[in-house]
């Protein structure tokens, strides 16, 4: 298994205040999510307005920034107003024309893909490994032709996609390697942070994930030669950046772009969310490591199967998920949970066989049948830094108290 980081307190100031629901049992309900917030959000949101300063690239902005840089170990980040946006940046950086080619696993948020096709790319789905979810390494080099740019991988769950492998197929074809590493913030592939392999990667700030500032996220440039256009394309497509430090007289239209740009007051929170990732970080390996002890007999028990972490790999404890016998068992697992005011979630559904991937791309001979059996037997407990011991202990006692039946054992 991971090395785990050891549980410490949060900050002082605790968890925001939500409405309470009770449920019929008198209990409050468990959420799937709920949203951390730190000590200093507040305090740094206020000082943002109060500096006048609240477009973006400001102060907050290059804190966050390097906060980034120094967990990441990325040659540079730049903030985006979220990691779809980021995605599309590559997409840009990358001089995709309609019929080239990428990579990617089908099993992944919707995004990923989004970013191709809206540049005429055609997203090439591959299957994902029975046991990390990831893209599956072995299928990568069968689906490159003539046509292939580039090779996006997604570390699912945080857990590392097969990096030394897939990254030597990029090398040996030319292609670029792109890492959505929307899961994957704190998480390491053979002692080396996730989000350090690829030419570029990208990072999210949603409110769903380990660190948050509601809507967000960041473009991580390893490539040094890529760092002067993506600021351009980040900034509407004009050198205006270069104006404001003095380098050029005027800022003018110079290639394609957006406005990727966040708010200073969004990076205010990002800070604050940052600063506090290792106690964060600390609180959800203890729940995940509590999940993954304390159900390790019922899963036995039950023929599901709880995640698995190969050993060179270290997980950021972003989700954990089950994998039940079938589509039936995991739906009245979901209703199990959800009588005792539990939310549980499945997540991904295969995007090669989605109507805008049949339209816009296409899978690799074979299909992808790893994806759609996995997407419909999967399902995440709740997960997040608030969740306090005894709502844990409640949802292991909830867990436990289902039983698979009709299986063939």
């Amino acid at each position: 298994m991971a090395r785990q980081t050891p549980a410490t307190p949060l900050e002082a100031a605790g968890p925001p205040s939500f409405t309470v629901v009770v449920t019929t049992t008198g209990l409050s309900a468990i959420p799937f999510n709920r949203p951390h917030v730190a000590r200093n959000e507040l305090n740094y949101i206020t000082e943002a307005v109060r500096n006048g300063f609240t477009c973006g690239d400001g102060p907050f902005t290059r804190r966050a920034t390097a906060l980034l840089e120094e967990i990441t170990q990325a040659g540079e980040a730049m903030l985006t107003t979220s990691c779809t946006h980021a995605l599309e940046m590559t997409a840009i950086l990358l001089d995709l024309r309609p019929g080239d080619e990428v990579i990617m696993p089908s099993f992944t948020f919707v995004s990923t893909a989004n970013a191709y096709a809206l540049r005429g790319a055609v997203p090439v789905f591959a299957d994902c490994r029975p046991d990390t979810l990831n893209i599956d390494e072995r299928l990568v080099e069968g689906a490159i032709t003539r046509r292939t740019r580039a090779v996006v991988v997604v570390h699912y769950a945080g857990v590392a996609c097969e990096m030394e492998t897939i990254g030597k197929i990029c090398e040996r074809y030319g292609l670029a390697l792109i890492e959505d590493n929307a899961h994957g913030l704190g998480g390491f592939y053979r002692g080396r942070p996730l989000g350090s392999f690829g030419e570029m990667a990208t990072q999210s700030f949603h409110e769903t994930k380990n660190v948050q500032c509601g809507e967000g996220g960041a473009l991580l440039l390893n490539d040094p030669g890529l760092v002067a256009r993506a600021e351009i394309i980040r900034e509407k497509g004009t050198d205006r950046s270069r104006f404001f430090r003095g380098q050029v007289d005027k800022y003018r239209w110079i290639d394609i772009g957006s406005s990727y740009l966040p708010s200073d007051v969004l990076a205010a929170m990002l800070v604050a969310q940052l600063e506090s990732f290792p106690s964060v970080q600390a609180r959800r390996h203890a729940i995940w490591s509590r999940y993954h002890e304390e159900l390790a007999g019922w899963a036995e028990e039950n023929g599901i199967r709880r995640p698995i972490v190969p050993d060179d790999c270290e997980h950021p404890a972003h989700l954990y998920h089950l994998l039940f016998p079938g589509l039936e068992h995991r739906q009245s697992f979901i209703a199990h949970l959800a009588e005792r005011g539990i939310g549980a979630a499945f997540h991904y559904q295969p995007l090669h066989n989605a109507p805008a991937g049949l339209l816009h791309g296409r899978a690799i001979p074979g299909g992808c049948p790893v994806t759609e059996d996995a997407a419909g037997r999967l399902v995440r407990l709740p997960l997040f830094a608030d969740l306090d011991e005894d709502d844990v202990t409640r949802v292991i006692d909830a867990v436990r108290a289902f039983e698979v039946t009709g299986r063939q054992r």
